[in-house]
């Protein structure tokens, strides 16, 4: 099969993980991604898990992608990767505000003689105003957004916030920004009025991550009931352990009381209409804790599954990719590197005519430096002044 971008070249200027996890999605659907790394690489490349030195996690995140080294410090090199960017169609950065321009690789820059380039910025705050420059990783801006204040409300009898070792404001942005490039480029190639012309896309660590508190924004601007003693999802005790149970509905909540056995609760008034229900939630799970409690982990959700209750197990990560759904659905790529093979999560989406597979190889630095500045139209001689490194 063919992949949906096909043909399209990005340069990629990314770090870290946000900038990355955007450029992999667009290799994933088929872009040539030129992965421009100073001599050292990407910080990410010194990553655990390391496996004869090389990283999964920066595996992970770049598969697909071609490695070039340039030593912006050596006018060759700046001058070759000018010609490179002349041959993009999209261009990919996430530097804090004002380094691309030191650097010469400014959207302004780039883009002269260039209207239909598409170049996306992705930062903690935006490329403007008077936070943009501020420097920002995505536990600060979990901080930063009222993410984790907003989770801590969830937990009953705390003050501290939690750590962060999961980079969901990453994660987040960077398919933002994937969603905005696909957009970009939809535009560009219709037949309206904008065909044909490129966008400066600016991207906020900050914004997507508010994107995660709908409730939270409403409730910081009108009156909202408070949150019930005992949060409404989170972890049910039974025999062996604690499942979840999402009752979000009315159905749902038919169903629970069925699965216990409780269909007293339909005609008590503590439970019988949702804002009723909310206020008293603590005791609804307390009396479906004396049913599930008698149950392992597997019984009970086997009950609440025939009752149409969503529910899971809390499970670890290799639990989870353990699981018969994903191998089904092919989640998984087995990618190769210096260090072997690992598994990689294929895009978590699905096209009917398109592939959206990743790549099967994880570039070692620098690797594809001669052939894409010979691509680029540099004579060999050209291509050693580009190399060479700086005193």
């Amino acid at each position: 099969m063919t992949k949906v971008f096909d043909g399209l070249r990005v340069v990629d200027f990314t770090t870290t993980i946000a900038g990355p996890h955007c450029t992999r999605l667009l290799a994933d659907l088929g872009a040539e991604v030129i992965k421009v790394e100073t001599p050292a690489g990407d910080m990410m490349r010194t990553r655990p898990p390391l496996r004869n030195g090389a990283s999964a996690m920066y595996g992970q995140l770049n598969v697909g992608k071609k490695s070039v080294v340039l030593d912006l410090k050596v006018p060759a090199a700046r001058e070759a990767l000018a010609r490179i960017i002349a041959g993009a169609d999209i261009v990919v950065e996430n530097y804090r505000p004002g380094v691309t321009k030191r650097l010469g690789i400014d959207y302004e820059t780039v883009s002269k003689g260039r209207d239909d380039l598409i170049y996306c910025s992705i930062s903690g705050f935006g490329q403007t105003g008077p936070s943009s420059n501020l420097a920002a990783y995505a536990p600060v801006i979990h901080a930063a957004s009222g993410f984790d204040r907003a989770h801590l409300d969830f937990q009953p009898g705390r003050d501290r916030p939690d750590y962060c070792g999961i980079y969901i404001a990453d994660v987040l942005a960077g398919t933002y920004a994937f969603g905005a490039i696909a957009a970009a480029i939809a535009k560009r190639a219709g037949d309206g009025p904008y065909k044909g012309r490129g966008e400066n896309i600016d991207v906020s660590m900050l914004e997507s991550m508010l994107s995660l508190t709908l409730l939270e924004m409403q409730a910081a601007q009108f009156d909202m009931p408070p949150q019930p003693k005992r949060p409404q999802f989170g972890p049910v005790e039974t025999s062996d352990g604690y499942i979840n149970i999402a009752v979000a509905s009315e159905r749902t909540f038919e169903g629970l009381a069925q699965a216990a056995g409780r269909e007293d609760w339909f005609e008590d008034d503590r439970f019988r209409l949702y804002p009723d229900r909310r206020r008293n939630w603590g005791e609804l799970m307390d009396e479906f804790e004396i049913w599930s409690r008698t149950l392992t982990n597997e019984e009970c959700l086997a009950v609440l599954s025939k009752h149409a209750v969503p529910a899971a197990a809390y499970r670890t990560v290799r639990e989870a990719m353990a699981d018969p759904q994903l191998a089904h659905r092919g989640a998984f790529a087995v990618v190769s590197d210096a260090g072997g093979t690992f598994k990689a999560l294929n895009p978590p989406f699905r096209m009917s005519a398109t592939a959206t597979s990743t790549g099967p190889k994880v570039a070692a630095l620098g690797e594809h430096t001669s052939e894409v500045l010979a691509a680029a139209g540099l004579t060999a001689e050209a291509i050693a002044a580009v190399t060479q490194r700086s005193p």
